[in-house]
């Protein structure tokens, strides 16, 4: 996360009350927020909307013996969405936050001091969102892989898809972190290294289980 240019432009106050023009609109703005972090998290949220959506079409006569476990995975999908819908505002309101740091005073050494800790501080809370971002991504990976075997077969594609969609909230979220990282102290910095390698195998295994839903519809 750069620091952030300004616009007078006024943005919608949560992702959530958002229709999608208003959403891409903003995004292809030149205003700081949203971002690559807040993709990230729609993302995830994506993914997890869809694994709910197959776990509802699961719910048929015929998958009755599985009904404890696709209610189960239904309610967390649907947590997992509101959770990642909220770190989308939560990523807009963390990049506001470095860029208001970047514009404190540093007149004095005192005030140089105050401006350097308050910029760590918001780079790291930078770089906290979309490691959020991840951990969701890598429960909604974990649904779906779950899912995958007892899912209505008639919308398998649909759990490709949010293996997709959790790979792409993975690998962009270790974006967002690695340059907010990449701006801190080492001893600040290095609280990150356990998230970026488990992105690693995040991407791995949401690739696998997309292999696995292409041998699926091909048979």
């Amino acid at each position: 996360m750069s620091q952030p240019s300004t616009s007078s432009q006024e943005t919608v106050s949560s992702f959530g009350e958002a229709t999608l023009a208003r959403y891409l609109t903003d995004l292809a703005a030149k205003i700081p927020a949203p971002g690559g972090g807040a993709v990230a998290a729609l993302h995830a949220a994506q993914a997890a909307a869809l694994v709910a959506m197959v776990a509802r079409y699961t719910t048929r006569a015929k998958d009755a013996d599985n009904r404890p476990v696709v209610d189960r995975i239904i309610e967390a999908a649907d947590a997992a969405r509101a959770r990642s819908l909220a770190l989308a505002d939560a990523d807009a309101a963390a990049f506001t936050a470095v860029g208001a740091a970047y514009k404190l005073p540093k007149t004095t050494d005192e005030e140089s001091a105050t401006r350097t800790a308050t910029i760590n501080a918001a780079l790291v809370e930078a770089a906290r969102v979309p490691a959020a971002v991840v951990d969701e991504a890598d429960e909604v990976l974990t649904l779906a892989t779950e899912l995958f075997p007892i899912g209505n077969p008639n919308v398998v594609t649909d759990i490709g898809a949010a293996a997709d969609a959790c790979r792409a909230a993975a690998a962009s979220s270790q974006l967002n972190i690695e340059i907010n990282v990449a701006s801190l102290p080492a001893e600040e910095g290095d609280r990150f290294a356990p998230v970026l390698l488990r992105i690693e195998e995040l991407v791995a295994r949401a690739d696998g289980l997309h292999a696995d839903v292409v041998h699926a519809v091909r048979g």
